[in-house]
């Protein structure tokens, strides 16, 4: 039994390494299929580890912008599938127009399902693609035979809009690798903070307007104004926030000496940068499923959380909370943590043990059995 993979829509960030992580934890043979057949651009192909049972089938019009891979899902993929004689068409971006069948889709974007995290973009050619795909993607998911949602919140989300799915849909989420996993730390007591040894706050996220940034950078000035030792450290790359960013970096810290922008760091090295950490935090407004923060908690961080989204839902009772949009608020999460030396040690195990259920063996296992019983059934 053949699977076929439009990865046409997968290109970067999380896509790419559920795609990765996917394709290279599981025997597939264990859930009947023989072979697993990949069209996708040249780049996102040889992130793919080999295999005997993986056909990688690059195609160039993949390595193009926009319209030319909507060409290519729209009058190539279907015939391309059937050739391979694939008995069911998995479609990990989220938006099919091959009008294959069977077909199984993933709701990996939940920008395009809520209006408030959409209008941070305002009028612009980004906001257009976000309405084009929650009007493909919802069409999508609603002739599929079958929906993976990563978290109970974002599936309640997509319903909103869809409506009642016509066919069988499964709550599977991501995992995380297991060279993010650290025993958590002895904490630092609160009086072992100084100017030579501050509190070192780690943010990783990419640079856009529902990550926050700035106001987390500005939580941290009115820390170190208030006399408390604190460094922060932001990793990401520079997207749409990156203006509002720099402005306040040249305004409270112009000299860098308390926030550090590293810009895009390889996915690869990012688990050395958990490692000099005291405190994580995760200032997101809108997620499908947070990758970047089960990352920290299994570094055995401590860690400071936005309470919008499906944060809560991940996190659980393991963190201190605020509202991403308020910087007092965040100060005060950041102050709590850094006032007590116990409460840094008990989330920080609490979370490293809630991180220890997001697999990616148990992610590709779920995954392929529910693609397996799609087809049978």
């Amino acid at each position: 039994m053949n699977l076929g993979i439009d990865a046409s829509n997968i290109r970067a960030g999380g896509g790419v390494t559920h795609l990765v992580e996917l394709l290279g934890a599981e025997n597939l043979c264990l859930h009947g299929f023989n072979k697993v057949i990949v069209w996708g651009s040249s780049a996102t192909l040889a992130k793919i580890k080999d295999n005997d049972w993986l056909d990688k089938k690059p195609v160039l019009l993949l390595d193009r912008c926009l319209p030319f891979r909507l060409y290519w899902q729209y009058f190539r993929l279907k015939n391309l599938v059937e050739y391979s004689n694939c008995k069911l068409l998995f479609v990990p971006g989220g938006s099919d127009l091959s009008g294959f069948k069977p077909m199984v889709t993933i709701s990996q974007n939940l920008i395009p399902f809520e209006w408030r995290e959409m209008r941070r973009f305002g009028w612009s050619l980004l906001t257009l693609k976000f309405l084009f795909l929650r009007m493909s993607q919802s069409h999508s998911f609603r002739k599929a035979k079958g929906v993976i949602f990563l978290t109970t919140y974002a599936r309640n989300i997509v319903l909103k809009v869809c409506g009642a799915l016509r066919g069988k849909n499964m709550i599977i989420p991501h995992g995380v690798n297991n060279r993010f996993f650290r025993e958590p730390r002895a904490q630092r007591l609160t009086n072992e903070f100084n100017q030579n040894q501050p509190c070192r706050v780690i943010y990783v996220s990419i640079v856009d307007p529902y990550k926050h940034q700035w106001q987390v950078a500005l939580a941290v000035s009115k820390l170190r104004s208030m006399g408390i030792h604190i460094v922060l450290e932001l990793i990401g790359p520079p997207a749409r926030g990156m203006k509002r960013l720099k402005k306040v970096i040249n305004d409270v810290d112009p000299e860098g000496i308390f926030i550090k922008y590293r810009g895009g760091i390889a996915y690869e090295k990012l688990d050395t940068f958990y490692e000099t950490a005291d405190i994580g935090v995760f200032a997101s407004s809108c997620e499908n499923l947070p990758n970047i923060l089960i990352e920290g908690m299994a570094a055995g961080l401590p860690m400071a959380c936005s309470s919008m989204g499906p944060m809560p839902e991940v996190l659980g009772n393991a963190g201190v909370y605020f509202d991403p949009e308020n910087v007092d608020d965040i100060a005060g999460a950041l102050l709590k943590l850094i006032n007590s030396s116990d409460l840094r040690t008990a989330l920080a195990h609490a979370a490293f043990v809630q991180a220890k259920q997001y697999s990616w063996k148990k992610c590709a296992d779920e995954t392929f059995r529910f693609l397996a019983e799609i087809v049978h059934n």
